[in-house]
């Protein structure tokens, strides 16, 4: 079998274009290696979306595996677009000479069309003025191909000048003038759109003022730092009535969530830690028909007595985790009526996935240095009893109470019984200091608040409601590392319960924000309610029909 010399050209030209066709075909290749591994990619994280959207989130490895596709997705794509480029252009270095390649090109998804409440602006290019064949100037006009890209304008500023003519009385000489317009800070400079951006930058996308000042001054809008702090001061007094009947709605639910997390607030010369609490009314999961809403309240430490004050009005179901601050709110003879503690099955469940992560062990093994832990069969059993818990709860979610009870009795109530049989034969088995034995300690101490789902359709199984309330702040303290003072953490719980109420209810933050603050100032106190993210909603919607 010959090696193929023998077919090689004599001159170096020809030479030289079959090395230019050599490397344009395996560039092209390399393309096609390329997209195909995207395409892979692609699909795999469809199935698995269509899994997770048909089965739910089954655990934090379905969570962590759509993480790791999407970021896999990310890199291949761009690969793929760059090899695409490079085939091409290996291509074109091919088109003089004696060997010529076909380019490559990819079959990219089919993308969405761009929504139809955009503005479209037609730039028309100029058509020929002569025939390209026979040079006529005779032309008749057939049609037109329209090619849509998507474009962004920035901001824009403007001074609006509010003008109040003066009138004099021909009779009595008396001056008259239309009174000044209201704005929600007294002397107000700032326009009610502005004011709702600084606010939902500071504490929605967690940008500083200091930032947004140096971007204002960039766009030719120079404001002062204390300037901007001037105004947040003014808007969060103003947004105050606000706020108390919002907490009003969430402390009259019949069940709450609660949870808490850590916020660093500057001291004198250092900083110290605070906490950020969380209160969540979400009825949606047994039927309810109430407006979901959250609100957050600021606290120098983690002290029992703080969500104490916090609910010393409340009475109901109270979904939280094991925190042993919340203890009083269980005692009996309470003034407020009674508190029935319902606990959280994803916290009583993470240890043990913890004791049985087969991916987290993968992973350490492939770094090599890591040592892969002990995978625990007691957990991996655990893990899976609780799942198949999860999976009966996917089933009714949304359901009225009465539903979600019956199908609990019927079909959880065994497992539950199981389940605990099971732990108590195992953990008498079991060390004191064994992980798995303090995970099902943690558990059975507990059993009558983890098994009050089993009677009540209202309570969840987990606490993710309160968790996702305060995702945003996890992500916040990598932007503005800490707040300035006590009375900042105040402010801060303050436009949080508001941010965070008006995207539960699917509102744009900010164009609620903008519209609050341009009518708030003279809106009759009674009326209040209107201005809360599910009746403006409502408001909007009728005006538009008006219109």
């Amino acid at each position: 079998m010959g090696d193929g010399l023998e077919k090689l050209p004599d001159d170096i030209e020809a030479l030289h274009a079959a090395l230019l066709a050599a490397r344009a075909e395996l560039a092209i290749v390399r393309a096609q290696q390329s997209d195909d591994q995207a395409l892979i990619a692609h699909l795999k994280l469809q199935i698995e979306r269509l899994n997770r959207d048909r089965h739910g989130p089954r655990s934090e490895r379905t969570a962590r595996l759509l993480d790791q596709l999407e970021l896999t997705l990310e890199e291949l794509e761009t690969s793929a677009t760059e090899d695409e480029l490079t085939a091409e252009m290996a291509a074109a270095k091919t088109a003089n000479g004696t060997a010529t390649v076909a380019s490559f090109t990819r079959k990219r998804p089919s993308r969405k069309p761009f929504p139809d409440h955009l503005p479209r602006e037609r730039v028309v290019v100029p058509g020929p003025m002569a025939c390209a064949c026979c040079g006529g100037t005779r032309l008749s006009k057939l049609g037109e191909d329209i090619t849509e890209t998507l474009e962004v304008v920035p901001k824009s500023w403007k001074v609006i000048q509010h003008v109040r003519e003066k009138f004099s009385c021909r009779d009595c000489e008396k001056i008259s003038q239309a009174p000044a317009p209201f704005h929600v800070i007294a002397r107000g400079w700032a326009g009610p759109s502005f004011l709702a951006m600084v606010l939902f930058e500071k504490f929605g996308q967690h940008q500083p003022l200091n930032r947004q000042a140096e971007r204002y001054g960039w766009e030719g809008v120079p404001v002062s730092l204390s300037t901007l702090a001037d105004q947040v001061g003014g808007c969060t007094l103003a947004l105050m009535p606000l706020f108390n009947r919002l907490e009003a709605h969430v402390l009259a639910a019949e069940r709450l969530h609660g949870d808490d997390t850590t916020v660093p607030v500057l001291a004198k010369g250092k900083t110290s830690t605070g906490r950020i609490w969380v209160y969540v009314r979400d009825d949606k999961p047994f039927g309810g028909q109430a407006p979901p809403g959250a609100v957050f309240y600021y606290s120098r430490d983690r002290a029992g007595e703080h969500p104490q004050a916090h609910l010393a009005s409340y009475s109901g179901i109270f979904q939280a985790d094991a925190y042993g601050g919340y203890g009083r709110l269980y005692e009996a003879g309470r003034n407020a009526g009674p508190i029935l503690e319902a606990a959280c099955w994803v916290h009583a469940r993470r240890p043990f996935f913890v004791l049985a992560d087969l991916a987290e062990n993968a992973r350490r093994k492939a770094q090599g240095g890591k040592k892969p832990a002990v995978i625990s069969p007691l957990a991996l059993e655990a893990v899976r009893r609780i799942d198949a818990l999860f999976e009966i709860e996917r089933g009714i979610n949304g359901e009225t109470q009465e539903r979600r009870r019956a199908v609990r009795q019927e079909l959880s109530a065994p497992l539950v019984a199981d389940l605990e049989g099971w732990m108590r034969e195992q953990r008498a088995k079991l060390s004191r200091g064994n992980d798995v034995a303090k995970a099902m300690d943690y558990m059975l101490k507990r059993w009558s608040a983890f098994t009050r789902f089993l009677d009540d359709g209202r309570i969840c199984l987990s606490n993710n409601a309160a968790e996702r309330a305060l995702r945003g702040i996890a992500l916040g303290r990598k932007s503005w590392l800490f707040c300035g003072s006590d009375r900042g953490g105040d402010r801060a719980a303050l436009m949080y319960s508001l941010i965070v109420t008006a995207k539960m209810n699917d509102i744009d933050p900010q164009a609620w924000l903008a519209d609050v603050l341009d009518r708030i100032a003279e809106h009759p106190a009674h009326r209040l309610d209107e201005l809360l993210p599910w009746n403006w909603r409502d408001t909007i919607r009728r005006v538009d029909q008006a219109a």
